[in-house]
């Protein structure tokens, strides 16, 4: 009887089954904005000076009246147990509420899907309605996030690129000359991160009008909706074109408006059966978000907006000085920006300089150089999928963002 050998483990081994980590996930790249806060903080734990332009976050504290809901909540037992994945119903009638008051979108309830934030948002709208190999379209400068939540639903970011000479927005042209048969979705971002540009209303409806006719998607980030300054408007998309609203989904939240970042409270709207089915995703994901921090998204999404406005007047001063300083620095262009809180400036004149015995080459050598010698953190364009530019937040302390562009100006004041 003939023997029988078993092959040896090596041979019974793939490059699938010697893979540690799923060449999905591997491929995601770390958030450029958290990466570049985490070092600044690292720097600032180990006793150096650091100022830090990265994360867009507010520096004011939560409103009070929503810390108060958010305490009483922690003594009330039902706020101890599990809740409706897609949110406690109450909230959900709220940002319903919420979104016919701040911008005219009538909405139901059922339209609502309260998330762990903004990011949760942006990645269930992408999974819901993406299949592998559906490409996404992509204005950039883009937030880091999107095109890293698009491959993560199996879509294929498509880059649309935008400069200062445009506002940083794309035009209807640029948006039909990338559609394909594959092209499913367009994320649009008015006010921009990174770049503060608001669309005006008649680049909306067109941009709109245009996708609606072609049957295309299109996922709103309207987080930034109440930050915007110089008699600029924000104009939701499923408003300004209703035609399109069977197609839209809107992402928000209460981080930016309200100064929760850490709460982690977002939501997604639109079509009931999208949600529906986003919700189903989320109850296998993370079920519900957690009770306190819903019933504290109630609180301010119910609230007046006195605390929105006095932050916006803050962050519009901060505004204006960011782009005077950073603008008499030789070799900088900044544009002022309309919306959100963010200064986007171009760098590409001091690529190729020397500077403190280097001669840095992309903005991302720049940045470091920035962080090490003037010990201020910025986010370089690479980021946002634009080389040659620096975002800084304005979202901080009007002391601390003088002195940060003051050390920035010395040190770059050097590059010869």
């Amino acid at each position: 009887m003939a023997s029988v050998t078993s092959p040896s483990s090596s041979a019974l081994r793939s490059p699938a089954t010697d893979r540690r980590i799923s060449a999905r996930v591997g491929g995601i790249a770390e958030s450029a904005t958290l990466a570049v806060d985490a070092k600044a903080k690292a720097l600032k734990a180990a006793g150096r000076p650091v100022i830090g332009f990265g994360a867009g976050e507010p520096d004011f504290p939560t409103p009070q009246p929503v810390v108060d809901a958010a305490v009483a909540a922690c003594s009330d037992p039902k706020n101890h147990r599990y809740s409706p994945a897609a949110g406690l119903p109450e909230l959900r009638d709220a940002v319903a509420a919420k979104t016919a008051r701040d911008s005219g979108w009538q909405v139901e309830a059922r339209q609502v899907l309260i998330t762990n934030g903004g990011k949760q948002a942006v990645y269930e709208a992408f999974a819901t309605i993406i299949d592998p190999g559906d490409e996404v379209l992509l204005p950039a400068p883009y937030w880091t996030t999107y095109p890293e939540a698009a491959r993560m639903a199996g879509g294929e970011p498509v880059q649309i690129d935008t400069d200062a000479s445009t506002g940083f927005l794309p035009t209807v042209e640029q948006l039909e000359a990338a559609r394909t048969p594959r092209t499913k979705a367009l994320l649009w971002c008015s006010p921009s991160n990174p770049t503060g540009a608001v669309a005006p209303r008649e680049l909306v409806e067109a941009v709109g009008r245009w996708a609606a006719e072609h049957g295309i998607w299109v996922i709103a980030d309207e987080i930034y909706e109440h930050l915007v300054y110089d008699g600029a408007e924000h104009v939701s998309m499923p408003v300004a074109v209703p035609e399109i609203a069977d197609r839209c989904i809107v992402v928000n939240g209460v981080a930016k408006t309200y100064a929760m970042t850490g709460w982690r409270v977002g939501w997604l709207i639109g079509p009931a059966d999208v949600v529906a089915a986003a919700a189903n995703m989320q109850s296998h994901m993370t079920s519900n978000v957690a009770n306190v921090s819903q019933r504290a998204a109630l609180a301010a999404v119910t609230g007046p907006l006195d605390a929105v406005d006095e932050m916006r007047a803050a962050f519009d001063r901060r505004r204006r000085t960011i782009v005077e300083m950073l603008s008499a620095i030789d070799g900088v262009e900044c544009p002022t920006p309309r919306g959100a809180f963010y200064a986007y400036c171009s760098v590409e004149g001091l690529l190729g300089k020397e500077l403190r015995g280097e001669r840095p080459q992309t903005s991302v050598d720049l940045a470091a150089l920035v962080l090490e010698h003037a010990e201020v953190a910025v986010v370089p364009g690479e980021a946002f999928g634009t080389p040659g530019y620096f975002r800084l937040s304005y979202a901080l302390g009007d002391d601390d963002l003088r002195t940060g562009v003051t050390r920035m100006a010395e040190l770059l004041g050097e590059a010869r």
